[in-house]
């Protein structure tokens, strides 16, 4: 009888199958950066061939470099590449936030000297070149009142034509109202100024003026409305094209009518970005000179009449104060500047939170 010798010596312990791969310590990157920017100063400023900012650029090219080198070694080939391209994304980024992190520095910073009650309470009215005081509040008027009555001639117009465009334009007439909506996208401002100057002030205007033509905050706020129809109607029409057609199609089929379901369900559904698009249009408007100074003449004195006089605007007193010989003047204009961007924001601000507050899903 053959007896069977089972060996029971243990057996050596196997590896645990893992998904894992190598991967760079988090601290890489940042020590990368650093050695490239020492690497690239060296470089820089020992041939003397450049300064800080060519520093930057060959420090981020090196960066580059490096970082694909020690990804390759440690993580292959494809996550290389991918950490390679996701920081020149990182860094296109960057670049686009430094620019605009730059303005508003300076704005805070050289703006903030004159935020006081006389630059808000008072105007520009008998104030010579050695005067210390004077402030905007006429220019801020004359902002307010110039772009709230461009506004409420746009909008309707601009929406109402968006409208007709995507829910009903049909045929030439409809492509003739594109085309002429994309010509006047590229107008200049000054060319609108000189329209309504020729059209407005030197032929209408002597109807209400005993024969003498005049400028007016009006005639400023009809030429900005011709700059702000542009923006308007072809912001409204994409986020109108952008509306699903189930929507539309799920209305009728409840037998709403179509000017309804236009009213009820697209509006409501495309208005956030109908409202950023006109904020665009406003914030545009309320930085243009050139038609205020060709209609409203500009002024030192407080307007509250729109439709007699000469009128400022804060962007009009911003070049103004900046060609002054004075010693006060370029405060004033640092000022009145962060005085204009900051009632945008809060102008946009306000508009955002009221769409979302109106939106069609709440």
């Amino acid at each position: 009888m053959t007896t069977t010798v089972t060996s029971h010596r243990p057996q050596p312990p196997t590896q645990p199958l893992t998904l894992r791969a190598r991967r760079l310590p988090a601290y890489a990157a940042p020590v990368i950066a650093v050695v490239a920017l020492l690497v690239s100063a060296g470089v820089v400023y020992g041939a003397g061939i450049g300064g800080p900012v060519l520093v930057v650029v060959v420090g981020a090219l090196l960066y580059l470099a490096g970082l694909y080198a020690a990804a390759n070694a440690v993580e292959g080939r494809r996550a290389a590449r991918n950490r390679t391209w996701s920081a020149l994304i990182h860094s296109a980024f960057v670049l686009a936030v430094l620019p605009l992190a730059s303005v508003v520095w300076t704005l805070v910073s050289k703006g903030s000297e004159r935020l006081d009650g006389n630059f808000f309470g008072t105007s520009m009215n008998n104030i010579g070149a050695r005067d210390a005081n004077g402030g905007a509040y006429h220019a801020i008027i004359g902002t307010l009142e110039q772009v709230g009555i461009a506004t409420l001639i746009t909008v309707p117009l601009g929406v109402l034509c968006a409208i007709y465009v995507v829910e009903y334009g049909r045929g030439r007439f409809a492509f003739t109202i594109r085309f002429f909506v994309d010509v006047m996208t590229g107008i200049p401002s000054i060319v609108t100024g000189l329209f309504v100057l020729a059209f407005w002030v030197l032929i209408v205007s002597p109807w209400f003026n005993d024969g003498r033509p005049g400028f007016s905050g009006f005639a400023a706020a009809l030429a900005l409305s011709v700059l702000m129809l542009p923006t308007v109607v072809r912001s409204t029409e994409e986020m109108l094209r952008l509306v699903p057609a189930p929507l539309r199609e799920g209305a009728y089929a409840l037998g709403v009518p179509k000017w309804k379901t236009i009213l009820r369900v697209v509006l409501p559904t495309a208005l956030p970005g109908i409202v950023t698009g006109i904020m665009l249009a406003i914030a545009r408007a309320a930085g243009e000179t050139a038609p205020v100074l060709l209609v409203a003449g500009g002024g030192a004195a407080i307007n509250f009449n729109p439709f007699e006089n000469n009128q400022s605007s804060l962007a009009l007193f911003v070049y103004q104060q900046a060609g002054e010989a004075s010693k006060y003047s370029p405060a004033r204009a640092w000022t009145a500047a962060l005085t204009l961007v900051a009632l945008v924001l809060v102008l946009t601000v306000a508009a955002k939170l009221l769409a979302r507050r109106n939106r069609l899903g709440r």
